[in-house]
């Protein structure tokens, strides 16, 4: 509470609106790789591959023989065809961890903590100026 320069009495602060925030566009990347690792090292594939069924231009999603998940393979049950290595989602996954597990959890730890650590050596040079410009593209994000 403050005191009225008037009355001298104590009266309520007005509320002050809160900005929008803006989207971060290093955050965002982080996220996208982290994203990108988990999917490859237990689908097998990338994140656009998994989410879409997609393997190399076309659709494909569990007819190919491999170890490789994809979400509509998953949802409509085409995981696997018969002459495929493995025959259960969890056989694939296992399979797919112990190919890629340990890239996927070096990448999921080193990631935000490189990105970190980028953050504040490059702050002053690269990143406080390049906001300004953004600031004046009117987009509302930052770097």
């Amino acid at each position: 509470m403050a005191r009225s320069r008037k009355s001298g009495r104590f009266q309520k602060n007005s509320r002050r609106t809160r900005r929008k925030q803006k989207l971060n566009l290093v955050d965002t990347g982080v996220s996208l790789i982290v994203a990108n690792a988990v999917t490859e090292g237990l689908a097998g594939s990338n994140l656009w591959e998994f989410a879409s069924g997609r393997s190399n231009g076309r659709y494909r999603a569990g007819a190919d023989g491999s170890t490789r998940l994809t979400l509509p393979g998953l949802i409509t049950g085409e995981t696997f065809s018969s002459s495929s290595s493995v025959q259960s989602v969890s056989d694939a996954i296992k399979y797919n961890f112990k190919k890629h597990g340990m890239q996927m959890i070096g990448t999921v730890i080193l990631t935000p903590v490189l990105a970190k650590m980028g953050k504040k050596v490059l702050s002053k040079p690269v990143l406080r100026p390049m906001n300004k410009l953004l600031k004046t593209t009117g987009l509302d994000v930052k770097v």
